[in-house]
Protein backbone atom coordinates (compact mmCIF):
# COMPACT_ATOMS: atom_id res chain seq x y z
CA UNK A 1 0.00 0.00 0.00
CA UNK A 2 1.40 3.58 -0.90
CA UNK A 3 0.22 6.28 1.27
CA UNK A 4 0.46 9.58 -0.43
CA UNK A 5 0.64 12.51 0.98
CA UNK A 6 -0.79 16.13 -0.73
CA UNK A 7 0.52 18.90 0.09
CA UNK A 8 -1.88 21.65 -0.13
CA UNK A 9 -2.88 25.04 1.38
CA UNK A 10 -4.69 22.45 4.93
CA UNK A 11 -1.81 19.91 5.23
CA UNK A 12 0.34 23.19 5.64
CA UNK A 13 -2.38 24.91 8.11
CA UNK A 14 -2.49 21.86 10.10
CA UNK A 15 1.01 21.71 10.06
CA UNK A 16 1.75 25.08 11.54
CA UNK A 17 -1.04 24.65 14.37
CA UNK A 18 0.08 21.19 15.09
CA UNK A 19 3.90 23.04 15.81
CA UNK A 20 2.05 25.95 17.45
CA UNK A 21 0.30 23.39 19.93
CA UNK A 22 3.27 21.73 19.97
CA UNK A 23 5.22 24.87 20.94
CA UNK A 24 2.83 25.56 24.01
CA UNK A 25 3.78 21.52 24.88
CA UNK A 26 7.39 22.84 24.81
CA UNK A 27 6.28 24.77 27.71
CA UNK A 28 4.62 22.26 29.24
CA UNK A 29 6.98 19.85 28.80
CA UNK A 30 10.25 22.19 30.14
CA UNK A 31 8.39 23.08 33.07
CA UNK A 32 7.22 20.03 34.87
CA UNK A 33 10.89 18.03 33.51
CA UNK A 34 12.22 21.19 35.72
CA UNK A 35 9.74 20.65 38.21
CA UNK A 36 10.56 16.74 38.58
CA UNK A 37 14.62 17.15 38.11
CA UNK A 38 15.58 20.22 40.18
CA UNK A 39 13.09 20.42 42.37
CA UNK A 40 12.53 17.16 43.51
CA UNK A 41 15.54 15.51 42.10
CA UNK A 42 14.21 12.70 40.13
CA UNK A 43 15.99 11.13 37.84
CA UNK A 44 16.72 13.19 34.33
CA UNK A 45 15.53 10.81 32.42
CA UNK A 46 12.52 10.27 34.00
CA UNK A 47 11.79 13.73 34.80
CA UNK A 48 11.93 14.18 31.12
CA UNK A 49 9.45 11.71 30.17
CA UNK A 50 6.89 12.92 33.15
CA UNK A 51 7.22 16.03 31.38
CA UNK A 52 6.91 15.21 27.90
CA UNK A 53 4.00 12.89 28.89
CA UNK A 54 1.95 15.50 30.23
CA UNK A 55 2.55 17.69 27.35
CA UNK A 56 1.82 15.11 24.89
CA UNK A 57 -1.64 15.21 27.25
CA UNK A 58 -2.25 18.48 26.84
CA UNK A 59 -1.11 18.31 22.92
CA UNK A 60 -3.98 15.98 22.36
CA UNK A 61 -6.77 18.16 24.23
CA UNK A 62 -5.25 21.34 21.75
CA UNK A 63 -4.56 19.38 18.35
CA UNK A 64 -8.58 17.48 19.08
CA UNK A 65 -10.43 20.72 19.15
CA UNK A 66 -8.31 23.31 16.85
CA UNK A 67 -5.72 21.32 14.63
CA UNK A 68 -7.81 18.49 13.67
CA UNK A 69 -11.36 19.43 14.37
CA UNK A 70 -11.71 15.58 15.36
CA UNK A 71 -15.89 14.80 16.05
CA UNK A 72 -14.49 11.27 16.75
CA UNK A 73 -17.26 10.09 19.64
CA UNK A 74 -14.72 7.50 20.43
CA UNK A 75 -12.27 9.82 22.55
CA UNK A 76 -10.86 7.13 24.67
CA UNK A 77 -9.83 5.17 21.27
CA UNK A 78 -8.39 8.52 20.23
CA UNK A 79 -6.46 9.37 22.93
CA UNK A 80 -5.16 5.98 23.04
CA UNK A 81 -3.80 6.38 19.78
CA UNK A 82 -2.55 9.32 20.37
CA UNK A 83 -0.68 8.30 23.89
CA UNK A 84 0.78 5.32 21.91
CA UNK A 85 2.41 7.75 19.13
CA UNK A 86 3.58 9.47 21.82
CA UNK A 87 5.09 7.10 23.50
CA UNK A 88 6.97 6.22 20.58
CA UNK A 89 8.12 9.61 20.31
CA UNK A 90 9.02 9.57 23.70
CA UNK A 91 11.51 6.85 22.86
CA UNK A 92 12.94 8.82 19.89
CA UNK A 93 13.03 11.82 22.22
CA UNK A 94 14.57 9.72 24.92
CA UNK A 95 17.43 8.10 22.66
CA UNK A 96 18.18 11.71 20.45
CA UNK A 97 18.09 13.54 24.40
CA UNK A 98 20.70 10.71 25.04
CA UNK A 99 22.88 10.89 21.95
CA UNK A 100 23.17 14.84 22.47
CA UNK A 101 24.12 14.73 25.97
CA UNK A 102 26.10 11.16 26.70
CA UNK A 103 28.08 11.56 23.67
CA UNK A 104 28.04 15.27 22.06
CA UNK A 105 27.81 16.43 25.53
CA UNK A 106 25.65 19.30 24.80
CA UNK A 107 23.91 20.71 27.90
CA UNK A 108 20.58 18.81 28.73
CA UNK A 109 18.21 21.67 27.71
CA UNK A 110 19.78 22.49 24.59
CA UNK A 111 19.81 19.18 23.56
CA UNK A 112 16.15 18.33 24.92
CA UNK A 113 15.31 21.24 22.50
CA UNK A 114 17.12 19.22 19.58
CA UNK A 115 15.34 15.80 20.83
CA UNK A 116 11.71 17.72 20.79
CA UNK A 117 12.45 18.87 16.93
CA UNK A 118 13.18 15.49 15.56
CA UNK A 119 10.22 13.96 17.73
CA UNK A 120 7.92 16.65 16.45
CA UNK A 121 8.34 15.70 12.64
CA UNK A 122 7.56 11.83 13.56
CA UNK A 123 4.50 13.33 15.91
CA UNK A 124 2.50 14.82 13.47
CA UNK A 125 2.81 12.79 10.65
CA UNK A 126 2.26 9.32 12.70
CA UNK A 127 -1.25 11.73 13.99
CA UNK A 128 -1.85 13.02 10.65
CA UNK A 129 -2.17 9.35 8.99
CA UNK A 130 -3.46 7.62 12.27
CA UNK A 131 -5.05 9.29 14.96
CA UNK A 132 -7.07 11.87 13.25
CA UNK A 133 -7.10 10.15 9.71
Amino acid sequence: MVLSIVIDKTFIVKFLKFGLVGGSGVFVDFFFTWLFKEKFKIQKYVANAIGFTLAATTNWVFNRIWTFHSQNPEMLNEYSRFLLISMVGLGINSFVLWILTDKFKINFYVAKLGAIGVTTVWNFFANYLYTFA
